[in-house]
């Protein structure tokens, strides 16, 4: 059989498992989720050799969607690792054969915490899946292996009811994007629902400003030291009366006539956006973007000036 041949079996097969799962999701369950949802302490995920890698998977998908877990290794779990476990937690044991001996050897301790087992197996009238309080049965017609004997239809079927799971109770506790970003602050999603304006922007010396009264090459000047491109025009108490940028620039001398004299209140941009510091920083580039342009004042709610936004800080932040 060729590569890409092998590789269509493969997959036909683990699609296979994954289908059969449907005919699984029963009163099991739905009562496995609700002890889950209940879990005072932390969701523990134990298994051996393959099933332990897919149960990391599990544990870290149950985590960040706001469900604490984390995993043991079975065998190690015997040496001292079981001291993480309370009798607050709820565990789920992965062993497709329900047999595995560093698992079951677990076993006596769970009952001596009463503590909840949720077994997971491709053999509902396994040792594991007996004892447990609930078993969620994931058996597969034939493994991908042509030997029968490396996991891998099974492994797939066991990822996808941990996945089934996790975001069962994920829409069961109402968890909210905001929440994964907060198990997420290093990633993309998590910079673009937490970061705030207030974060990035410029502040106190670093804000470019000028009364109304500057007149053109002081203006100029201040944009050139600040290096935003922009400077802000306020009143003696610091509200924002408007701004200037290169664009008001070339206006007032498409307009012609004398600009020595002119004072920056008559050729500046009086309107301009803003936003607040509390707001989002992805919502400043949504603004940025839809307007075209590359800075941003940023006002408290009496317009006071509290900083600029540049479009540069979004780009370095990873927004």
């Amino acid at each position: 059989m060729s590569f890409q041949a092998r590789a269509q079996e493969v997959i036909r097969i683990e699609l296979e498992a994954i289908q059969r799962l449907h005919s699984k999701i029963n009163d099991s369950f739905d009562q496995a989720c609700n002890i889950l949802k209940s879990c005072q302490g932390r969701i523990v995920v134990l298994g051996m050799g393959k099933s332990g890698h897919i149960g990391n998977k599990i544990a870290a998908t149950l985590a960040s969607t706001g469900s604490p877990a984390f995993s043991i290794h079975a065998a190690e779990a015997s040496h001292g690792d079981f001291g993480m476990i309370t009798y607050q937690d709820v565990i789920i044991a992965i062993s497709y054969s329900g047999k595995t001996a560093e698992v079951l050897s677990l076993l006596p301790l769970m009952k001596r915490l009463n503590i909840p087992v949720i077994s997971i197996t491709g053999d509902p009238s396994s040792p594991l899946a007996k004892a447990a309080t609930i078993n969620l049965d994931v058996s597969v017609d034939k493994e991908a292996c042509p030997l029968g004997l490396a996991p891998t239809a099974s492994t797939t079927a066991t990822l996808v009811m941990g996945d089934a799971i996790a975001i069962a109770l994920l829409e069961a506790k109402g968890f909210t994007a905001e929440e994964f970003a907060f198990s997420h602050p290093g990633g993309s999603l998590g910079k673009r629902l937490l970061l705030t304006v207030k974060d990035l922007m410029h502040s106190g010396d670093k804000i470019p400003v000028v009364s109304p009264r500057a007149n053109l090459q002081e203006t100029i000047l201040e944009v050139t030291r600040k290096k935003l491109g922009v400077t802000t025009v306020v009143d003696d108490n610091q509200h924002l009366l408007g701004i200037f940028t290169d664009g008001d620039l070339r206006r007032a001398f498409e307009k012609g006539g004398e600009l020595k004299g002119i004072a920056v209140s008559e050729v500046m941009t009086k309107t301009p956006k803003t936003v607040r510091p509390d707001d989002l920083a992805i919502e400043a580039l949504n603004i940025m973007e839809n307007y075209k342009i590359t800075s941003l004042v940023v006002t408290h709610e009496d317009n006071r000036v509290a900083g600029v936004l540049h479009m540069h800080d979004l780009l370095l932040a990873g927004i």
